[in-house]
């Protein structure tokens, strides 16, 4: 199973998110620590708002923080929820598989991308910034000392 971008940028703003306490990070803020495009960001940034995972503030003082319900949501269910739950093949296509009909691999692969899920699932968006990630985490600021290590 691979992780679209949008999917992975997206646990990483919430764990980013996790181990923020008192400033809020804005959108740019978090895709300059990520390194990541702007505009990639502000797309998940909004996805997240949506499933009520993160709240923006706007104005003086504003920024991006987690809800309580992004700090308790499950890994398994976020990753559901931005990756859908098709088939991991596409067996029906515009062109279908002529084993369709009998392969063993479809259900196995369903079996398979449904263990995955629920491995995911007994981790909350809190377990993933446990040491030794959070204090990472909490490194990597614009400038900061994390950023200053790297050749």
């Amino acid at each position: 199973m691979r992780l679209t971008r949008f999917t992975d940028l997206a646990l990483r703003v919430l764990m980013r998110l996790a181990v923020e306490d008192a400033d809020l990070p804005t959108t740019r803020d978090v895709a300059a620590t990520m390194e990541v495009p702007y505009t990639h960001t502000a797309k998940v940034v909004a996805r997240l708002q949506h499933l009520g995972l993160v709240e923006a503030r706007r104005g003086r003082g504003g920024g991006l923080a987690l809800t309580a319900a992004g700090r308790a949501a499950s890994v398994g269910g976020v990753v559901r929820e931005l990756e859908g739950s098709g088939d991991v093949v596409d067996c029906d296509s515009a062109a279908p598989c002529p084993l369709r009909g009998a392969c063993l691999l479809r259900g196995a692969l369903r079996r398979a991308q449904e263990a995955f899920f629920a491995a995911l699932d007994t981790l909350t968006v809190d377990d993933l910034v446990a040491a030794p990630t959070g204090p990472l985490l909490l490194g990597l600021s614009i400038g900061g000392p994390a950023r200053a290590a790297r050749p």
